[in-house]
């Protein structure tokens, strides 16, 4: 079977096809490199023995997007293509608008013309919002998510859950939580285009001397060391869990039109001093740090129950936030090697 993988040299993207193709998938990657670099895909033929067909372009030029489904038969789609730093979003909201609901709504079209189903959605635990109780499971009640970019992946899945019921369609919407780490081979991981947006690879960068300090974004938040807490999953993990939901869907005979939602996480929470020390216990470095403001669009805390997932995927994250840090040093190392 052969899956389109949007986003595929992106972070989680990169991993998600890696372990599609160690299943026996067949993968066609879209990426238009934005946030990305080519040498993944090299490095993910190297870790699998296995060349996935790429085609570099913009997903809102529907025109491309049109020739790889003629080209290629289709069977599913993994959609991790999106622009997706919180802070960002803040300053460009109609940027991040376009980008991520006109690429998924091509994409859409493509599947409705072809009478297409099993659809995977990149969606995030930023639809909750900041949630009224933990751990956060999916029954919890969306909010208003607190930045632009969460607002996208809320507006991305009533698209897809329309989407589904009006032309009965199987999709799974996957909200994760903090994805970290990098694959074991240390080939494949997260790799910031300029300044990063997340934590984990800022911690990373400062370690290794690419920035001066770390700027921890508040420390007055209601929380045991007034830092934000948030539940870390490893990226190997997360992309194992893809491919089980998207085995469900693809075995699933049972209905037409089949919504899953799922929250991806470890269920445990950690504050971000909690990761700095632990990064700094698993790779003996140290990481300098200083307090800035708070910073607009983050919540104070949020972590997962999974136990859904657990049940109905035979799935769970089981790599510990030291190990996961571990192979973000050993990422860290491969990329300096290149430079």
């Amino acid at each position: 079977m052969a899956i389109l993988v949007t986003g595929g040299l992106g972070y989680i993207g990169s991993h998600t096809v890696v372990e599609l193709l160690n299943s026996g998938f067949e993968v066609v990657i879209v990426d238009d490199l934005s946030h990305t670099e080519r040498f993944i895909l090299n490095n993910i033929e190297e870790i699998t023995g296995k060349k996935p067909v790429f085609y570099p372009f913009d997903l809102r030029r529907r025109e491309l997007l049109t020739q790889v489904f003629e080209a290629h038969k289709i069977d599913g789609c993994i959609n991790f293509a999106a622009s997706k730093a919180v802070g960002e979003s803040q300053m460009i909201p109609v940027d991040y608008y376009e980008n991520n609901l006109f690429s998924l709504i091509n994409i859409l079209q493509e599947f409705k013309a072809r009478e297409i189903s099993n659809f995977i959605f990149s969606s995030s635990c930023t639809v909750y919002g900041q949630a009224d109780t933990m751990p956060i499971d999916e029954n919890t009640p969306l909010k208003m998510p607190e930045s632009v970019y969460g607002k996208t992946k809320q507006m991305g899945e009533e698209i897809l859950i329309d989407f589904a019921k009006a032309y009965h369609r199987k999709i799974s919407l996957l909200r994760y939580f903090n994805p970290i780490g990098a694959h074991p081979s240390g080939k494949i991981g997260e790799l910031p285009i300029g300044v990063p947006d997340n934590l984990v690879p800022y911690v990373m960068q400062t370690a290794a001397g690419i920035r001066e300090k770390l700027n921890i974004w508040g420390d007055d938040y209601p929380t045991e060391d007034g830092t934000a807490v948030r539940d870390y999953i490893y990226v190997v993990d997360l992309a194992k869990a893809h491919v089980a939901a998207l085995k469900k869907l693809i075995e699933d005979q049972s209905a037409e039109t089949v919504i899953d939602i799922y929250n991806l996480g470890t269920g445990k929470g950690s504050s971000v001093l909690e990761v700095v020390k632990a990064f700094e216990k698993a790779n003996h470095v140290e990481v300098p740090y200083q307090i800035c403001p708070r910073r607009e669009g983050d919540v104070i805390i949020a972590y997962a129950n999974p136990a859904k997932a657990e049940n109905e995927l035979g799935w769970k994250s089981e790599t510990s936030l030291e190990e996961s840090l571990r192979t973000v040093w050993e990422w860290q190392k491969y990329l300096n090697s290149r430079n």
